[in-house]
């Protein structure tokens, strides 16, 4: 199975979609691509650049619109799915923002398949369906999985949604559990937010937590390459796969990494520590994902964590200076 074919990306002009869509509209790319989005959080800088493509198709609407999702859907092969909540801490003050634009879209995406007669879907999960795990590094058979956040229990359910579906009314689902992703146009994350604050203020820098966190931070272009391969090599109803770098960082250490991406003098920066193992409650501060599954495809991660964040922290500095807040 090729990137050819009618892929529709829900969510589509937000920042891992937006690089989807540079993949699949290159040489030898798809045959057309519709990105469904309500730019809550997508711009439409992400994909300007291809609007002279024919194979480019831009439907501004919300997945929660089931009809307008399934006009939108009709006549695609693939959907990817990247819809979601971009916001893992705001459930702490909206407990159910999670429901709403995770486990509801997603079943959304499931029945509009259903309804159209699209059969494939690829699906961004995350690492947050394992909980809490400590140092034990995360399999994707691993068990029981115990959630210890909104965000972490909707993955989880999105992925329970499409296993049904999937067995019962013949969708394939290829779902992922990234680690946490990085990249240009990057609209959300720890890197993006020590970029602004130095930007605010280059003298000191807010730190959520203790500073230990430690988890893989993978660039975009890993990700996008480890989903279409999978995409074109898994035919099992249901499979689940692993994507990480394989090594891991604090975010102490992602703090030194901006520093150094703004312009500034190592040890100039004061840094203001909250406390706390967690930056927030849901929070898991440390995460080790196994990566055997998708290597045993011919994955292999391009860079890993330090210059995954070094290149996505001196795009964010380019895209500010150009306006792009």
């Amino acid at each position: 199975m090729s990137s050819g074919g009618r892929f529709l990306i829900v969510g589509g002009a937000g920042f891992i979609g937006s690089h989807f869509t540079d993949h699949l509209l290159g040489p030898g790319g798809a045959a057309g691509v519709t990105l469904y989005d309500n730019f809550s959080s997508g711009k439409e800088w992400h994909y300007a650049h291809h609007g002279a493509d024919a194979r480019l198709r831009v439907v501004r609407a919300d997945a929660a619109d089931l009809d307008a999702l399934c006009a939108a859907m009709t006549g695609h092969d693939v959907v990817i799915h990247l819809a979601s909540n971009p916001d893992i801490a705001a459930a702490m003050t909206d407990p159910d923002i999670d429901f709403r634009q995770g486990t509801v879209l997603t079943r959304n995406v499931a029945e509009a398949m259903r309804r159209t007669g699209t059969r494939r879907i690829l699906y961004a999960s995350g690492s947050g369906i394992y909980g809490d795990l400590g140092e034990r590094e995360a399999h994707e058979d691993h068990g029981p999985l115990i959630p210890v956040s909104p965000y972490g229990a909707s993955k989880l359910a999105g992925e329970a949604l499409l296993s049904a579906y999937a067995a019962m009314f013949d969708l394939r689902a290829v779902v992922f559990r990234f680690g946490n992703v990085v990249g240009p146009r990057q609209t959300h994350g720890v890197g993006f937010d020590f970029i602004r604050r130095l930007r605010q203020d280059p003298t000191r820098l807010r730190i959520l937590g203790d500073g230990m966190q430690s988890k893989s931070y993978i660039h975009v272009s890993d990700v996008v390459a480890a989903v279409l391969l999978a995409h074109a090599r898994v035919t099992d109803p249901f499979r689940a796969f692993n994507v990480a770098t394989g090594d891991y960082i604090t975010v102490r250490d992602i703090a030194e990494v901006a520093v150094e991406c703004a312009g500034l003098t190592a040890g100039s920066v004061t840094y203001e520590l909250t406390g706390g193992r967690g930056g927030w409650k849901g929070d898991v501060p440390v995460i080790r994902l196994n990566t055997d599954r998708i290597r045993a495809l011919g994955w292999t991660c391009s860079r890993g964590c330090r210059d995954a964040l070094r290149d996505a922290m001196n795009a964010m500095r380019r895209e500010l200076d150009e306006g792009h807040a």
